[in-house]
């Protein structure tokens, strides 16, 4: 397997397993503020990169098993790239995210979300000067496609025209800040251990994060969500899968593929949510979120047409 091919499975992978951190998410969300439970799984997730990077020299061939003082002998331009990426990418882009979530509700954010592959397609071109194929670009608007398919948009109530249109712009600010802050740390991804630099970012997002939860008003319920409770149950395994497995899978999918093909990828997060919620959260399986799944797949095969042929050549032979 090459390192693109190994990077287009993790991109997969990242979206396999962030869809199932959203409907444990979607739990605990009854019973925790979207702000704490942001902040929750980033330290769960730092703790759980910390434990790894501690056993990174007992698996050398697969964590790279670089220390702390290596890691810190490597370009001080690297490493601020990754915090300056963190801090756009985590704390930024999460918190915009949100407060659109809060004013436009579920529906309108996850159309804003669909601007997220387009978005990291452009910062691609006109950062990293990556080309893409006639058949990447026919897999992105296929996947695409599947993701405006499988999403209504009904407004939520109460909600002025002036409001709805500041909150839509907020939402495409936060797709655009998580898009740019991906982007720009990919050129130092290619060459830096994967463990270190998904946690270099993640604990720059989050000290960024914390002091917007001590400045709150609500402070003492958002670090209140500390305390062992009922939401554990969801939100801790949620982290886990979401916070530590998708978003290092995450970050390798942009390490080891090009960022414009993780991207697309990536965006097949909603299809694997929707298969999740029919089978766990027992939803209604709609004629329209069928085709939103056939698209996706559609989009999917025509990125990796070249390695599923391959693939099926070496089983036939």
């Amino acid at each position: 397997m090459t390192l693109s091919v190994l990077g287009e499975v993790y991109a997969l992978l990242a979206a396999f397993t962030w869809a199932c951190a959203m409907v444990l998410f979607k739990y605990s969300g009854e019973r925790v503020s979207p702000l704490a439970l942001n902040l929750f799984k980033s330290v769960v997730g730092i703790i759980l990169l910390i434990v790894t990077l501690l056993a990174a020299p007992l698996f050398p061939g697969v964590l790279g098993g670089e220390s702390a003082q290596q890691v810190l002998t490597r370009p001080a331009i690297d490493i601020l790239i990754l915090v300056f990426s963190g801090i756009v990418g985590i704390a930024l882009a999460d918190t915009l995210f949100f407060y659109s979530l809060n004013i436009v509700g579920v529906g309108i954010v996850s159309i804003i979300d669909c601007l997220y592959s387009p978005l990291v397609i452009l910062f691609s071109f006109l950062m990293l000067f990556e080309e893409l194929t006639a058949a990447h670009l026919v897999g992105a608007a296929l996947i695409i496609a599947g993701v405006f398919l499988s999403r209504g948009h009904k407004p939520p109530r109460d909600t002025t025209r002036g409001r709805l249109t500041a909150g839509i712009l907020v939402g495409a600010l936060a797709m655009a800040s998580m898009a740019f802050g991906i982007v720009i740390a990919t050129p130092v991804l290619k060459d830096f251990p994967l463990i270190w630099a998904a946690t270099i970012r993640l604990a720059a997002g989050t000290a960024a994060l914390a002091p917007m939860a001590l400045a709150s008003p609500a402070r003492k319920t958002l670090w209140s969500v500390f305390r062992p409770s009922v939401a554990w149950k969801t939100s801790v395994p949620g982290a886990l899968l979401g916070t530590y497995l998708a978003y290092v899978f995450w970050v390798g999918g942009f390490k080891y593929a090009d960022a414009s093909i993780a991207a697309i990828l990536n965006q097949t997060t909603i299809i694997f949510a929707i298969i999740l919620a029919t089978v766990v959260v027992k939803e209604a399986l709609t004629r329209r979120k069928v085709m939103a799944v056939v698209l996706a797949i559609a989009g999917v095969l025509t990125i990796l047409h070249e390695h599923v042929a391959a693939v099926l050549q070496r089983l036939g032979a």
